[in-house]
């Protein structure tokens, strides 16, 4: 087989890797140099630290001249594999460099040890050699700048894991309420800066798509909104911690395209991780419930499914519904709660309910704006007046007010 007269014989590849390694203590000690005057972020980085960025750059090139022998020893003078040259270059540093410099500083490093080699060549071998030596070098620095990619993705892949197991470990503590002191300082170092305004946003895990897809994307949506997120599955059901929120329901709209079919509950705001838990119980209450209005907007408070919980049995919703609706109502004189339960056996008639209290309609009309502004609840909405309803019995069967015979 005839060969290629610009290949060169593996003779005179083992006498220029000899002659460079003559050169190598000179290239490190000008690497050194270089990398404290063209490189500000080296000088802070700690004693350690520079020690570690050190040894891999004078293992770049102490590597290259191992490299460019051992391409002699090899058929077609290729020289090792991007694995080897990976395990030569970084040996043992690759887990902490990669969490100390980027992937951009690792470049620069990789650059500056090939300039620094390069500047060296017409000096160190005899000038019809240097081209071979440019070339040869120019192949090496290729290697090396795949080989760090690899180095870099594996480290990401290992921290994508470990980061995705500690987000839902997160999530799981704030759906089975047990803060602890660890909570924020775990979800810290998944990127959570918010320190207050937390709500939990429920509905069915999406379809076709994998989890960590879908998780990226609910942090980008909610990024943009200016809020923070973290993400899990439980079950069929995808899980958003939202932080740095106001408005629960404004919240949820910037992520609720991300979630499968059916209804979207959020909880109300909480004044911080520790308490998120709140909100998680009411967005689980209500999205267990939710069947019971298959009408609901997309997303949907917890707070307006109150009905639907109470009467799935959660006590914290039948709580609500009496301290915050119906003893409000109960007050001295008792005629809100006596004309909104008039009104409603009167099938919603202000003429009728006004001769069975024997007052003008317009009385009427008065105390029914009244239970409004005390509730939040408008008695001639349907949905507010099944709301006021269910609050009405629970409240009479809680005992916690007097009973009027005529209610």
């Amino acid at each position: 087989m005839d060969t290629d007269p610009r290949e060169p014989a593996t003779h005179e590849l083992a006498r220029l890797a000899s002659a460079l390694a003559r050169a190598s203590g000179a290239m490190s000690t000008a690497a050194t140099a270089r990398m404290d005057r063209d490189m500000p972020w080296f000088a802070d980085l700690s004693a350690s630290d520079r020690s570690w960025v050190g040894l891999i750059v004078h293992a770049g090139i102490q590597n290259f001249v191992d490299w460019l022998r051992s391409s002699a020893s090899t058929p077609d003078g290729s020289g090792p594999d991007g694995h080897a040259l990976a395990t030569a270059v970084f040996g043992a540093a690759p887990r902490e460099l990669a969490g100390v410099i980027t992937l951009r500083q690792t470049v620069d490093l990789i650059r500056l040890s090939i300039d620094v080699v390069e500047s060296h060549i017409d000096d160190t071998v005899a000038a019809e050699d240097a081209p071979l030596v440019h070339r040869a070098v120019l192949r090496y620095g290729r290697e090396v700048a795949f080989a760090t990619a690899e180095v870099y993705a594996r480290a990401a892949e290992s921290r994508g894991a470990w980061d995705a197991r500690l987000e839902a470990l997160v999530v799981d503590a704030v759906l089975r309420a047990e803060p602890d002191d660890s909570l924020l300082s775990r979800a810290n170092a998944l990127g959570w800066n918010s320190l207050g305004g937390v709500a939990v946003v429920m509905g069915a895990s999406p379809d076709r798509r994998t989890d960590s897809d879908v998780f990226e994307g609910v942090r980008r949506a909610a990024r943009t909104a200016g809020a923070d997120a973290l993400c899990a599955v439980q079950g069929d059901r995808l899980v958003v911690v939202l932080g740095g929120v106001e408005d629960a329901l404004a919240g949820a709209r910037s992520v609720v395209h991300f979630f499968g079919d059916g209804p979207v509950v959020v909880g109300p705001v909480t004044s911080g991780l520790g308490s998120a838990h709140v909100s998680a119980r009411a967005a689980l209450s209500a999205h267990r419930a939710s069947a019971g209005w298959p009408e609901a907007p997309r997303p949907v408070r917890s707070l307006d499914l109150l009905a639907e919980r109470a009467l799935a049995g959660d006590g914290h919703a039948r709580r609500h519904l009496v301290e915050a609706v119906f003893l409000p109502l109960s007050g001295p004189r008792r005629s809100l709660v006596e004309t909104l339960a008039a009104w409603f056996e009167a099938g919603g008639s202000t003429e009728a309910t006004a001769r069975a209290l024997f007052v003008h309609p317009n009385t009427v009309r008065y105390r029914l704006r009244q239970v409004a502004e005390v509730t939040g609840l408008t008695p001639t909405m349907a949905r507010d007046a099944f709301t006021l309803q269910i609050a009405l019995v629970l409240g009479r069967q809680s005992g916690r007010a007097p009973t009027d015979p005529a209610l």
